[in-house]
């Protein structure tokens, strides 16, 4: 008994799970998918269903592997060393690429009290890159700081989220909605399509809800449950907020804000409570931003130490930090940030998400693949097993799906990067086997000296 009092319950496994999925990815979406109008709410429908079949293949990848690399220890069950360099390649990349997003998605929000930021492309620019160096030197001193901030910082964009879809209904308008429900007159399948990318965006992170099934009562039955009950919970807040957002502000309007959530409370209430949510909405992007660059710091680090990334990845500060590889990072979040400059916001943030999608559905496609074998590993029963494979199989087939979903431009770069990812692997193989070769003849020289001795 003692041993499970310090261990986590299923309320607050899913609490966190939800916490940490829902982040900042809702917080320009609704100005986004108001190009489509309202009929994108069937994308929501389709993207929850998706989520749930790989939330449960993750959990169920995190119970019965435990092995350090999360995505990419799952994908090298299945498909070798290769995988796991190419897995931690691309969510890398899709990290980098995530975290401009983010930073887009705050400068939008803090153009609200800093009007310089949108008098043109240059100024949002600059706003971006103030974003990511200063968040970039807030992790430098390791993960017990970024963990207590980002925990703090997410409930900036979770209260106004969970708020407007409980309170919102009071000021919606089914007028106001039917307006923006079909503006371009567009069939279900191509609205679907389009909002794909976007909400499959907002669940991002999902892969990490089973990674510590070792501090759960009951993981067995709590993990995968816990992240199905955060899934279903995100995916009603997500839809319901949509929803009542584009039934309060008008479509036209709503299509280029970006402030959404500041601007729908403002017109709730007043302009100074719209203030104090884009304040707390700002303050949820530089807390997710800061919990993101850690993370990909680690994987790059778990790579390095692996010897598939460069060793300068895994040098740590005294804080226990890969500082080294975070500057790398940094670096190349300020380029894509110059490669990805747009006349508007909204499209940069836009292009952004989509090949940030495309490449992250490397690794999920790499992972939940390999969950037979993982399951087979763990010697688990018949019904188990045959349940995964269903579910897994819908994971993945919806993960295809949402690469397609992202673009012909976002897939043509994303293949582009992914093969690159194959050409490093290349030279990491050659030195691997010229290191195991020197090895082994070692090991026969060590053999035949000791022969000699004996004899």
């Amino acid at each position: 008994m003692s041993s499970n009092s310090n261990k986590m319950g299923l309320m607050g496994l899913t609490t966190i799970v939800t916490v940490n999925m829902m982040g900042s990815g809702i917080i320009l979406l609704p100005s986004s998918l108001a190009a489509t109008g309202g009929i994108a709410l069937l994308a929501w429908a389709v993207t929850a269903i998706g989520a749930l079949a790989i939330a449960y293949a993750f959990a169920k990848c995190g119970m019965y592997c435990t092995d350090d690399g999360g995505m990419s220890a799952y994908a090298e069950k299945a498909h070798g060393k290769s995988s796991f360099f190419i897995a931690s390649y691309t969510y890398y990349v899709c990290l980098v690429i995530s975290a401009v997003a983010i930073a887009v998605s705050c400068v939008g929000y803090l153009e609200y009290f800093i009007p310089w930021l949108k008098e043109t492309p240059i100024h949002t620019f600059v706003g971006v890159i103030a974003i990511l160096i200063v968040t970039m030197f807030a992790n430098v001193k390791g993960a017990k700081i970024t963990g207590q901030i980002s925990t703090i910082t997410v409930w900036g964009i979770i209260i106004p989220v969970l708020g407007l879809s409980i309170i919102g209904w009071f000021w919606f308008d089914t007028k106001v909605f039917a307006e923006a429900w079909n503006p371009n007159d567009i069939s279900a399948g191509s609205a679907i399509y389009a909002g794909m990318s976007l909400t499959l965006w907002a669940f991002l992170g999902i892969e990490s809800a089973g990674a510590n099934s070792g501090t759960v009562e009951n993981p067995k039955r709590n993990v995968p449950l816990a992240c199905m009950l955060a899934t279903v919970f995100s995916a009603a807040t997500y839809i319901a907020s949509t929803t009542v957002i584009q039934g309060i502000i008008p479509n036209e309007v709503l299509a280029k804000s970006d402030s959404p959530f500041g601007l729908v409370f403002a017109q709730m209430f007043s302009p100074l409570v719209g203030e104090i949510i884009t304040a707390m909405a700002i303050m949820a992007c530089l807390g997710s931003l800061l919990g993101w660059q850690f993370t990909n710091a680690q994987v790059s680090k778990v790579a390095a130490d692996m010897r598939l990334f460069p060793k300068i990845f895994g040098d740590v500060n005294k804080y226990d930090a890969p500082f080294k590889g975070m500057m790398i990072m940094l670096a190349f979040e300020l380029i894509l940030a110059v490669m990805t400059i747009s006349p508007t916001l909204l499209k940069q943030f836009n292009v952004l998400v989509n090949l940030a999608v495309f490449i992250n559905m490397v690794p999920y496609v790499l992972a939940l693949t390999a969950l037979g074998i993982i399951m087979r590993n763990a010697d688990v029963n018949q019904k188990e097993y045959n349940n995964g494979i269903i579910i897994g199989s819908v994971a993945v087939l919806y993960s295809i799906y949402g690469a397609y979903s992202t673009g012909e431009e976002a897939v043509f770069y994303g293949a582009i990067i992914t093969l690159l990812g194959y050409f490093f692997y290349g030279f990491i193989a050659s030195r691997e086997n010229v290191i195991k070769e020197n090895v082994i003849k070692e090991n026969v020289i060590k053999e035949d000296v000791i022969k000699k001795v004996s004899s």
